[in-house]
């Protein structure tokens, strides 16, 4: 109870004899008002924690978009459980895309960690929707051979009567967070598959780049020896040199770019020990005969981001809020109290109370202001969240289709045009016409057309990633209204947003 705050009270009667008896009936018929909001209080407060906190929901949506299986570590049976899965996995050599990325979805800790965000919020939505419970004060007093005992109980009827509202908004709140893990559990997806495209290139480049070094090196060789011979002259023997010196160089930083490629993978996979020795396959796959066409992709892109739902959801959820502001905006102190005092010299006394504070002076109206701008923030936030999706996917669009263009370019035009150079390169040097370094060197840029045509179509299938990630949505989204609104909902729901936060 407030102290401060104005109390209007029924006090009990101090007289002996008949009107004790009819004190106590008017107490009696004055407790039914508090007995009964006592018991829709228990009612309303007997929220409960679910079994699986949303997290069927989350795995039935993963289903759904990649086709891929999650299992919460929730104790050591289940992470016996996803260690042997994972295991089954790994043995299915060299490692597919589908399959590093289940085993992503499976092992990698820090997603288990962000799962274990269902289970806190649901804890905290819970604790929020339940009503605090009833304070209980116990006095005894002595005045002479008199002695005093008083008792009395005190419930927050504000936050009874605000309960259901509450509820709502909290179970929104709920509702985002699931989505927040979805986008989580996605974007991992995504991560994996473009780790492991760029490993997979990686290998290809390496190996390609070492026959460049191979052929760079043999022409060296030859160039020193010829001009040992007196057959070269200083000059062509550098050129030769040179091109060794940057093979060389080119070879170790396609190394170095490869470990950094396996590790990252090695990250995302949650791998360590024996397990990291995992094998890839020797290429990318093949590319797509053609690029899909998609001239709806913005409407396709509008209808299922999860940052443009949620931005969509915080807007709701604030204008409920909005209410609830307007609503409670003159009430900040409502308590209900029952007391029951008794005396060896007295009749005993019992009545109930309610104490409420009176807006003389901040009529809520601060609160109402901010609730409305807070609405507001959340609206335009919402449309710039629109906005950006429709440009992203444009742009990942248009990426992808140009990705597919230079890949196919690289594969039906580059490098079969340098196979065809080198053959006839072959034939002449053959009837000797050219020398072996020319030949060398049509050697060493057939080599690197190949190279090229890898990387090609690295970045296809890494644009095709970006695709599918710009048709999700962003995994950064988080809405600013579900905490900052929640202060502005008058002191009735403020209390619970302060045990749900």
């Amino acid at each position: 109870m407030n102290p401060t705050s104005p109390t209007t009270s029924e006090p009990a009667s101090g007289q002996r004899g008949s009107r004790a008896g009819a004190a106590s009936a008017a107490s009696t018929a004055s407790a039914r008002l508090p007995a009964a909001l006592l018991a829709a209080a228990l009612l309303g407060g007997c929220a409960t924690l679910s079994p699986d906190a949303g997290f069927d929901g989350v795995a039935a949506a993963t289903q759904q978009r990649l086709g891929q299986s999650l299992t919460w570590a929730r104790s050591e049976a289940d992470l016996a459980t996803i260690d042997a899965r994972v295991g089954e996995l790994l043995a299915q050599q060299p490692l597919g895309a589908e399959r590093a990325v289940q085993v992503a979805l499976l092992n990698n800790r820090g997603l288990q960690a962000r799962f274990q965000d269902l289970g806190i919020t649901e804890a905290e939505v819970v604790q929020a929707t339940r009503l605090p419970n009833p304070g209980f004060s116990f006095g005894r007093t002595r005045k002479g051979d008199e002695r005093e005992i008083e008792r009395s109980l005190h419930l927050n009827l504000a936050r009874l009567i605000a309960l259901p509202l509450v509820n709502r908004l909290e179970a929104r709140r709920l509702e985002q967070v699931r989505g927040e893990v979805t986008m989580a559990v996605l974007a991992l997806a995504a991560d994996t598959r473009r780790a492991w495209v760029q490993a997979v290139a990686a290998d290809e480049t390496v190996r390609y780049m070492l026959q460049v070094r191979q052929a760079a090196e043999a022409s060296a060789e030859l160039a020193r020896r010829m001009e040992q011979a007196g057959n070269f002259n200083k000059l062509a023997r550098a050129r030769e040199q040179g091109f060794y010196a940057d093979a060389a160089l080119g070879l170790a930083r396609a190394e170095q770019a490869q470990r950094a490629a396996r590790e990252r993978l090695t990250r995302l996979l949650g791998l360590w020990g024996a397990r990291i020795a995992f094998t890839l396959p020797e290429r990318l796959p093949d590319l797509p005969a053609a690029a899909r066409e998609q001239p709806d992709i913005e409407q396709l892109a509008m209808g299922q981001r999860l940052d443009v739902m949620a931005a969509k959801a915080s807007v709701e959820q604030t204008a409920r809020q909005l209410g609830l502001t307007r609503r409670t905006r003159f009430i900040n102190v409502l308590e209900l109290g029952v007391m029951h005092n008794t005396s060896n010299e007295a009749p005993r006394h019992t009545g109930w109370e309610v104490s409420v504070e009176l807006p003389l002076f901040d009529w809520g109206t601060a609160r109402v202001a901010r609730a409305e701008a807070l609405y507001m923030q959340a609206l335009h936030r919402a449309a710039q969240t629109a906005v950006d999706a429709r440009s992203e996917v444009r742009e990942a669009y248009g990426h992808y289709r140009n990705a597919h263009d230079i890949a196919r370019h690289h594969r039906d035009e580059i490098v079969p045009l340098k196979k065809r150079i080198s053959e006839e390169q072959l034939l002449r040097y053959n009837g000797m016409l050219i020398g072996v370094f020319e030949l060398l060197a049509d050697a060493r840029a057939q080599i690197a057309s190949v190279a090229g045509a890898i990387d090609a179509l690295r970045d296809f299938w890494l644009a095709e990633g970006e695709l599918e990630m710009a048709l999700i949505g962003k995994a950064a989204f988080t809405p600013a209204a579900a905490t900052a609104a929640r202060p502005a909902a008058g002191a009735a729901a403020m209390d619970a947003g302060a045990d749900a936060h």
